[in-house]
């Protein structure tokens, strides 16, 4: 089985940084996308940040210039380095990633648990 386990969450004032990790373990053949996603309290799960089957990434207008996205390939790991944080990007992080498992088969959707943000003065 695949296991996604997020890091790096915690508590920053405004204007600060926060550098987010996800190992991504178990029977992994190949690793189709691998990217970020947010829930604030009283929205919906969005994209901020991803990795596309072709290897280009893709951010969510509210973040660019302030967030990058970076994977180390041999760790199966993707960071997400977040840099003047507003209160608004205050949510849960959730790593998201569409894995094969062996070769011929179809890849599957795998999430993690989530990692806590907050920014707060």
């Amino acid at each position: 089985q695949v296991q996604l386990v997020e890091s790096g969450g915690g508590s920053v004032q405004p204007g600060g940084s926060l550098r987010l990790s996800c190992a991504a373990s178990g029977s992994i053949f190949a690793i189709k996308v691998m990217g970020w996603y947010r829930r604030a309290p009283g929205k919906q799960r969005e994209l901020v940040a991803t990795f596309t089957t072709r290897g280009t990434t893709v951010y969510a207008d509210s973040v660019k210039g302030r967030f990058t996205i970076a994977r180390d390939n041999a760790k199966s790991t993707v960071y997400l380095q977040m840099n003047s944080l507003k209160p608004e990007d205050a949510a849960v992080y959730y790593c998201y990633a569409d894995i094969s498992i062996r070769l011929g088969q179809s890849p599957g959707d795998y999430w993690g648990q989530g990692t806590q943000v907050t920014v707060s003065s």
